[in-house]
């Protein structure tokens, strides 16, 4: 039952993974409506778990050797891996980081069959060499070799194949559709139907011997059939019914790849809990002797229809209201965009040497190929239309997307007829990097944040392997001396940590839904743009105040994890406010005629705006390196003085938020007046100071970061009051220019 529970929980937080792998590229093109990605994946889930039965062997005899291991010690490895799998899946799944799911598995698996061939081995009294006639190390390493050559593989093809296509197609396929796109979907939908049909049968538990065999004997038969009636098909629908043959090879190539996922991955989540089954089944025959080896699970045993079935229902579930997945989905579609943007990844010394290597490359490359050929190859991947930034707007173009499903499922599918649990996420990935980067996706403008991105996403996987490993072995040592005590205890661990990172996430989302704002690209008129600044002005203000306050408290009583907290708090608000600027170019690009003046005041309240967001960063940073290094606090007059400011701050604070929200900008010259007084006030404290240190004051750590937070002070009421002033003009020129 336990083991139940734990296959249903990993089928969610697997599938929640594993979903950018069929999904990215529908997604990215939006070829169709997400309607209609969900449902064709969905079909494709569905049909792909009755055809996986096949690969379940690998979870019962691929990794070790269950011959070597008795019922109780088979199910502790088991638990192990389950326990393993549910938990860091999820973290990866939280952090909305696609990996391996089969890497996790075959490495928690040989983990906890490690961890208990040691403590056997041990007991024994014999040496450590005896621990490799407990590993199935053969196949193992057969398998784990696989999962890596299949990502030099994968990049390699999708990067030829999609270079290939594009001097085909070019960016304006749509011309070269007419005459180039029957072969296309033929051949791209005949590869697709050979692989997952014609060869993906053979997995399947109902269909009989003599089936398989005619199929066998009459292969090239019913390829040039299939070919024939494809490419016929294809022409019809692009030539005579007007639809867009590449729709529909990313649709069926949606399907299909969800169809290969199901197929080759299942294993990944039924398996063990399947094998554990069978493992209970085959004690329960014998009467569960003590001294009952499980050499029986490395006998074929066919896979319960039934259990495929319902595990394909649960996935389908999970893939229509896990919002984990669409965190994950969003990584690879923004890592292949062909646009430029906002970047999630920050540039390392690791990718920029990459890319000044690429570039010196490139640049040799130019001077040995003749020009008039770098000129016609270069007209070939010229883009006739730039892509929008707006969210809506496709991510990348529909040959793109067709290559992507294409290449990839059939890459998985000739895993899954080897018997070889091939990760489809490093192939999907990789095949998606392979063809962005053959699609000049990556330019100057993003390829080293690009670059970094992939190189964080496959370091991820390493670490994917190490922790499963170790994980796994851990657990299956403390179940293996802990017994039934410390299964239940890690579960009620399990089950917190995913509450945690349930209510984590759900937290995340609610901010960024918060923080959600229409996109900068379509403001047009000065009307729109008075309105957008006056969202920024409050929200950016409305953070600021909150930020000054909880640090001039903190600092007075020296509450270092707090003034950490504040700390991450003013990385999201630096981070928030530099992507308002990184839209500038957008911003500008998208103005009307009338409006193109507007775009100065724009960009200059952003700079006052990334001015009081220094301020407040050298406050914050300052005050909580002053206490992290453990110096005396400021005195008692110091902290009764800042606080004086910090609460005639928080009410003029509130009256901009106030007045900006409600769009209400009468008030503006009385607060700009309060404000100039504020500032006064700020300059007499620094004389006070002064006077303490001639005087008083003994510390210069504590006159150093005092002085430095009054200035500040100052600096950030000097950028607020040089804003209103700057939106009190222009607001009011707007007005003059409506009457």
């Amino acid at each position: 039952m336990t083991l139940a529970v734990l296959a249903i929980i990993d089928l969610v937080v697997g599938v929640s993974n594993d979903a950018v792998n069929f999904l990215n590229s529908a997604i990215g093109s939006k070829a169709v409506s997400m309607k209609t990605i969900m449902i064709v994946a969905s079909a494709g889930i569905a049909f792909g778990a009755i055809f996986s039965s096949g690969m379940m062997e690998v979870a019962r005899k691929g990794i070790f050797n269950p011959d070597q291991f008795y019922f109780e010690e088979i199910m502790i490895v088991f638990v192990a891996v389950m326990i393993t799998d549910i938990l860091l899946l999820d973290l990866f799944n939280s952090l909305g980081m696609p990996t391996s799911t089969t890497v996790s598995i075959v490495f928690e698996l040989l983990g906890s069959a490690v961890a208990i061939a040691s403590i056997k081995v041990l007991n024994d009294g014999q040496g450590f060499a005896e621990i490799m006639n407990y590993i199935n190390t053969t196949k193992a390493y057969e398998i784990i070799r696989g999962i890596f050559v299949s990502v030099l593989i994968a990049f390699s093809v999708g990067a030829i194949v999609q270079y290939v296509s594009r001097l085909i197609f070019t960016f304006d396929y749509e011309k070269n559709l007419k005459f180039t796109g029957g072969l296309f979907g033929g051949v791209a939908i005949t590869s697709i139907s050979y692989f997952i049909l014609f060869k993906g049968l053979k997995g399947v538990a109902f269909i009989s011997a003599d089936t398989l065999a005619w199929i066998n004997d009459n292969t090239l038969m019913l390829i040039g059939i299939s070919f024939i009636i494809w490419t016929l098909a294809s022409y019809l629908l692009q030539n005579v019914l007007k639809v867009n043959i590449l729709v529909v090879v990313i649709v069926v190539g949606t399907f299909a790849l969800a169809m290969a996922f199901a197929g080759n991955d299942l294993v990944n989540f039924i398996g063990v809990p399947l094998a554990a089954l069978s493992s209970y089944e085959i004690a329960f025959d014998k009467g569960f002797p003590a001294d009952l080896t499980m050499g029986a699970l490395a006998s074929k045993v066919p896979a319960n229809t039934y259990l495929l079935f319902l595990a394909g229902v649960i996935m389908v579930i999970t893939l229509w209201f896990s919002k984990k997945a669409r965190a994950v989905v969003e990584t690879g579609v923004n890592l292949a965009r062909q646009n430029d943007g906002a970047e999630r990844f920050e540039p390392n010394s690791l990718s920029r040497l990459v890319v000044r290597a690429s570039v010196n490359i490139s640049t040799g490359i130019r001077y040995v190929v003749p020009k008039s050929i770098s000129r016609k190859l270069d007209e070939r991947f010229r883009e006739t239309k730039k892509t929008s930034k707006d969210e809506d707007a496709p991510a990348f173009d529909l040959v793109r997307a067709a290559v992507n499903l294409v290449v990839a499922s059939i890459l998985i599918s000739i895993g899954t007829l080897l018997k070889l649990p091939l990760s489809t996420t490093y192939v999907t990935f990789m095949v998606a990097m392979g063809s962005s980067l053959a699609d000049r996706a990556w330019g100057r403008e993003s390829a080293v944040y690009r670059v970094a991105g992939v190189f964080n996403v496959i370091g991820g996987w390493f670490v994917t392997a190490l922790v499963a490993f170790v994980a796994a072995a851990i657990f299956a040592t403390i179940i293996f001396y802990g017994k039934i005590f410390a299964v239940v205890g890690l579960l009620i661990i399990a089950g917190l940590l995913l509450f945690r990172s349930y209510m984590l996430h759900k937290k995340v989302e609610q901010e960024k839904e918060a923080n959600r704002k229409f996109d900068r690209a379509d403001l047009i008129t000065i009307n729109e743009i008075i309105n957008e600044s006056s969202d920024n002005i409050s929200r950016v203000i409305g953070k600021v105040n909150n930020l000054y306050k909880n640090v001039i408290d903190n600092l007075g009583l020296q509450e270092l994890s707090n003034l950490k907290k504040n700390k991450k708090s003013l990385n999201k608000l630096e981070e928030e406010v530099d992507a308002l600027k990184s839209d500038v170019f957008y911003f500008i690009k998208s103005l009307d005629d009338t409006s193109v003046e507007a775009s100065k005041f724009y960009i200059l309240i952003l700079d006052y705006l990334q001015d009081m967001v220094q301020s407040i960063g050298f406050i914050t940073k300052n005050s909580y390196s002053h206490v992290n290094n453990n110096h005396k606090n400021l005195k008692f007059n110091q902290i009764r003085d800042l606080k004086s400011i910090d609460k005639e701050l928080q009410v003029l604070f509130d009256e901009i938020s106030s007045s900006f929200d409600k769009e209400i900008f009468d008030d503006v010259s009385t607060i700009i007046l309060k404000h100039k007084q504020l500032q006064d006030h700020v300059a007499v404290l620094i004389q006070k100071q002064i006077d303490r240190i001639r005087t008083t004051e003994t510390s210069p750590k504590n006159t150093k970061l005092y002085f430095s937070l009054l200035l500040e002070t100052k600096d950030l009421i000097g950028a607020v009051i040089s804003l209103l002033e700057m939106f009190q003009e222009f607001h009011n020129d707007y007005k003059e220019i409506v009457k």
